[in-house]
């Protein structure tokens, strides 16, 4: 390949065949990528014809991205002998994990940038500090922080895990513009003291009869009845008596220590009437993981609201109070079809208030409050 009676070649010969600069290759030779062969009787570098591969394969690595220490340990496995193997692997794998989350905060930023071009004027200002507080891509550790916070303490790790993975929405990978604003928005609610309500108990009635592995046990069976009532959901079926009521029951039965049974059952229905609300939340939360303008996804708020009123439609029955099918009497539920709208910031409503759009709103309850 080369001319020169050793078959070597100097720096700028090596530089001209692989198409750099003579910079380039002192770089790489200086961090030990690329080993000199030998040097000329006035101490210039002399490199063998194995060089231009070599150079081709550093250049290959450094246009994907890859670093330098990565691209010293292929090159060292390759000197080994072991050929491209794990070292390759984990530096390809590695930088589709940095693009990912480079793409990820791209598209976060892109509609971001939509929402607030095609905002109202008056209303881009107070959009603009809400999506600017929340990072790109989005973290949702503050949603996190807002639930452990509000869980009763020393609960097994595990029973916390689950309860987060199911409280805690993710964004969307390629948000729209109503999306970004409602991750924003929910970001604001939970920063704020018990979610931006007023004075009062954030904690439901719950949380001061069961101890930490009671509360445990509570969340799981709670957590079984919630995806079945969200299978309900889905389905777009009324509220109505079922096994996924008679789980919710017997979550709380567990937790008080009492027997199923009519009597209790109208005391728990009671008793989660005047549970402390966040709406909001869970109202956001549907905003964030629903496709717009389609039906919203079920939440643990909307599958309480949705079990709430099936207990307190059989109990109007056994009353005798009669009533639309699905629906308590004196009491609204919709299934969330059509498109979602979510409200403006705010506190938490009245426990006494109607209970409307029952599959995005929510009580605050234990495993979902």
């Amino acid at each position: 390949m080369f001319s020169s009676y050793d078959g070597l070649c100097t720096i700028g010969e090596l530089a001209e065949h692989a198409g750099v600069s003579v910079k380039t290759v002192r770089f790489y030779s200086d961090r030990g990528l690329l080993p000199e062969a030998s040097r000329s009787a006035g101490g210039h570098r002399r490199y063998a014809p194995e060089a231009v591969e070599r150079l081709g394969m550093i250049r290959s690595l450094r246009g994907l991205d890859v670093s330098v220490p990565e691209v010293r340990r292929i090159l060292d496995e390759q000197d080994d002998g072991a050929g491209a193997g794990g070292a390759l692997e984990d530096a390809v794998a590695g930088r589709l994990r940095s693009l990912g989350s480079e793409l990820s905060a791209l598209r976060w930023r892109e509609a971001a940038l939509r929402l607030v071009q095609e905002s109202p004027p008056a209303e881009r200002p107070g959009r603009l500090r809400l999506v600017g507080a929340v990072a790109a891509p989005p973290s949702t550790a503050s949603l996190a922080r807002f639930w452990r916070s509000w869980l009763p303490p020393r609960m097994p790790a595990r029973s916390v895990t689950a309860f987060l993975e199911a409280a805690v929405p993710h964004p969307p990978e390629d948000p729209r513009p109503a999306q970004v604003l409602a991750f924003a928005r929910l970001h604001a609610y939970v920063t704020r003291p018990c979610g931006g309500g007023g004075g009062g108990s954030c904690q439901p009635r719950a949380h001061g009869v069961a101890g930490a592995r009671a509360s445990a046990v509570l969340y799981a069976g709670l957590a079984e009845a919630y995806d079945l009532a969200g299978g309900e959901l889905r389905r777009g079926a009324e509220p109505c008596p079922g096994e996924a009521l008679d789980g919710f029951v017997d979550a709380y039965a567990s937790t008080y220590d009492a027997r199923d049974t009519s009597a209790f059952r109208r005391v728990l229905a009671g008793r989660l009437a005047a549970d402390p609300r966040i709406d909001r939340y869970w109202d956001l939360t549907a905003e964030v993981i629903s496709a717009p303008g389609g039906r919203p996804e079920p939440t643990p708020g909307s599958a309480h609201d949705w079990l709430l009123a099936a207990l307190e439609t059989q109990l109007g029955t056994a009353d005798g109070l009669g009533g639309a099918p699905g629906v308590a009497p004196g009491r609204t539920y919709r299934t969330g079809r059509g498109p979602f709208h979510p409200g403006e910031l705010g506190g938490s409503r009245s426990a006494t208030a109607s209970i409307r759009n029952r599959s995005v709103r929510g009580r605050v309850s234990p495993a979902v409050r």
